[in-house]
């Protein structure tokens, strides 16, 4: 799609087709001069043009966005597959296929429930793509009145289901009571046309692209059982296959229902500031630098950093931290958490959709559209099975009837018996039952697989990469140790130093001020501080005297150490801290005051974190850093892990993963996204953690940790595993119940009434299975 210089105009409309809206999206822009592309996202409900403001005026683009929004709403509702209330993944999938088969998929974004087109071929070519793909212009502009039409397809297809069994009922006890034909027979026409009515569209549509699907499989074995007259079992075949259907859609809803849960949480309108009115506006109106008022129990309606007040903020929705975070002039903030205690202002950082929230719900709607390679492999596999047990029932038929002079009507029954149970229905639905459902339940805990790909994965881990900085430690210094040399006390000692650092933007510098901030202790900034550039700072107080702090190279030539002060700052260095001398100078020389050490502390669940990925089956554990290698020891002692690698570049790290892709096979790698995104992109599976306000993190990673909680690993680890368990549960039970029903339809018959139940309930056991990975 076009980018580059172009603004964005949204409209509210209701889901729909996407078919027919890609018709109705290209008309547009053949039509309209400066429109650039067109995207319709029916999960958020809107229409969204890119356009060139130099073509088009604002006036006459509010024009066409009106049209098009009213032209798609009724196409929109009456065309959609729709399970839930979010859009399925079949209608994607089939325009997919075709524009593929066209060449023209570069032309389309497409994902469940969103499409976007772009100008990239000629109008001419265009419209003729348009004719062939989509409904024609009449039929997309038509309108109905019909209440049917406002129903969501869920609720009609339970409805269908509700009068086939009607049909079924009414024919059999009326032919029971001695009801006159046709009276009967028109009751299982009626089942007939409800049962088999979204049955025979979808086989039909996807028919046309080449597919056979299992609603194909369904329907023929329902007409042949016509064929023969047995309209009641065609009927109950064609209920139990509706009704199995419905409850199907409504079950994998519930995954899908973990999109819009995120939906809700972001507000439509905001309070916002602007000079010296406060005002109502639409969150997408949001500009930057806005101030947003947040009142306390609301949830803030975009991604900010605190402008004034004071609160604390529920950040569960964003990062899955159950506890709620101090916020305060400074703190970064994000859409869709809830205020609690205090008014907020907030100073908007990022537009509506580009925030945190945004991202997320994005990723998680890719995510459950990516397919794992186990689910891959089905849908390849589907077509071709689909294809064979077509062959098979026919030869079923031609080879006992025509070869062994079997009666034509037994072996006709047991041949659909066979189109019946043969059919893979809980085979293709075992693996996106399990992976949509495992997506869904990582979301709800900040946890962001991007597909299920990498679910997989994940499982067959067998060794881990970890960045040290902000991975293994908190990825900011903190005072370690104060260490006085007789002069003064520590609470001195450190007020002094916070009083010479004060002004220093240095690190080291601010872990000295935030330790004295948090032991309320009082210090007066020292004026004209001076860096001395790989040794220390050099600052003048109020009253003249001046201070010298930074390492024992500052000191060279000025004093000389003692033993004893040697011997403390190679303790210090052997365990990985940063030692500072804090000094006086004089005309009479350098008077040592004492030392303070920082460092980089190691996250306290590290040890922990790190023994249960070992008990999930994790074989090595690595630390790989740009530290130097005394540092990176202490760490690599503390945390417990197996190898640690030091003074390493980004590239080295790469080449350390290639290294343990060599040895162990699949590896992990876990990290900021930052420095170490080169590693993220290489390893097996990327998993970045803290991502909330970090946009590389979110692009480049397999798996985001929306906080930095070390111990979500092994919950990671544990659900792709459980993931991986099921799917595998689900695939040998479905192929089991084929192998029984069709070995048991050769040798004695199988009824089928009893094949139908038998194909359908083990469909939605799978689906149920797969579910409990919601858990």
């Amino acid at each position: 799609m076009t980018t580059l210089d172009l603004q964005q105009q949204h409209t509210h409309h209701e889901p729909g087709a996407l078919n027919r809206c890609a018709a109705m999206l290209y008309n547009a822009l053949a039509r309209t001069a400066g429109l650039f592309s067109a995207e319709v996202d029916t999960a958020r409900g809107e229409l969204i043009l890119e356009y060139d403001p130099n073509t088009l005026l604002e006036s006459e683009l509010q024009a066409v966005a009106s049209s098009l929004a009213t032209d798609l709403d009724s196409p929109f509702q009456q065309c959609i597959n729709r399970a839930g209330g979010y859009a399925c993944t079949a209608c994607a999938d089939a325009l997919k296929l075709e524009l593929e088969r066209r060449g023209r998929l570069d032309d389309f974004t497409v994902h469940p429930g969103r499409m976007a087109v772009s100008r990239t071929t000629a109008p001419a070519e265009r419209a003729r793509l348009i004719r062939s793909l989509a409904a024609p212009p009449e039929e997309v502009q038509e309108k109905s009145r019909w209440p049917w039409d406002r129903w969501d397809p869920l609720h009609k297809q339970a409805v269908l289901t509700a009068i086939t069994a009607l049909g079924i009922a009414v024919g059999w006890i009326g032919g029971a009571a001695g009801l006159p034909q046709p009276w009967p027979q028109v009751a299982y026409v009626v089942a007939y046309l409800a049962g088999g009515f979204y049955g025979v569209r979808k086989g039909l549509a996807e028919l046309r692209h080449g597919i056979i699907n299992i609603d194909l499989l369904m329907v023929l074995a329902a007409i042949g059982a016509a064929i023969i007259g047995d309209w009641r079992e065609g009927a109950i075949l064609l209920f139990l296959f509706s009704l199995s259907n419905t409850l199907q859609d409504y079950a994998m809803g519930r995954s899908r229902r973990a999109i819009e849960s995120l939906i809700k949480l972001r507000p439509e309108e905001a309070l916002v500031r602007r000079g010296e009115l406060e005002m109502l506006i639409k969150v997408e109106n949001l500009r930057l630098g806005d101030v947003v008022i947040v009142k306390p129990g609301e949830r803030l309606p975009i991604d900010g950093v605190v402008a004034r007040g004071q609160s604390s903020v529920d950040q569960s929705t964003i990062t899955g931290e159950s506890v709620p975070v101090d916020v305060a002039p400074g703190s970064p903030v994000f859409e869709g958490t809830l205020n609690q205690s205090g008014a907020l202002d907030i100073e908007v950082t990022r537009l509506p959709s580009e925030s945190t929230l945004a991202r997320i719900i994005q990723l998680v709607e890719n995510a459950q559209e990516q397919k794992a390679p186990t689910q891959r492999f089905l849908d390849e596999f589907e077509q071709k099975y689909a294809l064979g047990v077509i062959i098979v029932t026919a030869l079923a038929i031609v080879v006992p009837v025509f070869v062994f002079n079997q009666p034509f009507e037994a072996t006709f029954y047991r041949a659909m018996t066979l189109l019946v149970v043969a059919s893979p229905c809980a085979l293709i639905i075992s693996v996106p039952a399990a992976i949509l459902s495992a997506i869904a339940n990582a979301a709800r805990r900040g946890i962001l697989f991007k597909g299920g790909a990498h679910l997989e994965n994940m499982a067959a881990v067998k060794a881990i990469a970890f960045d040290k900085t902000g991975t293994l430690t908190r990825g900011k210094p903190v005072v370690t140790d104060v260490i006085p040399l007789g002069c003064c006390s520590e609470t001195e000692l450190l007020t002094l130093a916070a009083s010479v650092e004060s002004r220093s933007e240095h690190p080291v510098a601010q872990a000295m001020v935030n330790a004295a901030r948090q032991q309320g202790l009082s210090f007066a900034p020292c004026e004209d501080l001076q860096a001395i550039s790989g040794r220390g700072a050099c600052a003048t107080a109020a009253d003249g005297r001046v201070y010298l702090i930074g390492n024992k190279e500052l000191f060279d030539g000025k004093l000389e150490l003692g033993d004893d002060v040697l011997a403390q700052l190679d303790a210090l260095e052997m365990q990985g801290r940063t030692a500072m001398l804090l000094a006086e100078q004089t005309e009479e020389g350098v008077t040592l005051f004492g030392l303070i050490a920082v460092a980089d502390e190691i996250r306290p669940e590290a040890r922990d974190a790190l023994q249960a990925l070992r008990a999930k089956g994790v074989e090595h554990i690595i630390m790989l850093t740009g530290d130097n290698e005394r540092v990176a020891r202490a760490i690599a002692e503390q945390a417990g892990v197996d190898e640690f690698r030091a003074s390493l570049l980004p590239e080295e790290k790469v080449i350390a993963v290639r290294e343990l892709q060599k040895t162990y096979g699949s590896v992990g790698m876990v990290g900021d996204g930052v420095n170490d995104a080169p590693a993220l992109a290489l390893a097996d599976v990327g998993i970045a953690m803290g991502a909330a306000g970090t946009d590389v993190a979110l692009e480049v990673a397999d798996v985001v940790l929306m906080s930095d909680d070390l111990e979500k690993l092994a919950y990671v680890r544990d659900l792709s595993r459980r993931a991986n368990r099921i799917i595998w549960e689900n695939i040998t039970f479905a192929l089991g119940v084929i192998v029984v029903l069709v070995t048991a339809n050769f040798l004695v018959g199988v009824p089928l009434p009893l094949g139908v139940v038998a194909h359908e309930g083990s469909t939605l056991i799978v689906v149920f299975n797969g579910l409990r990975l919601l858990r």
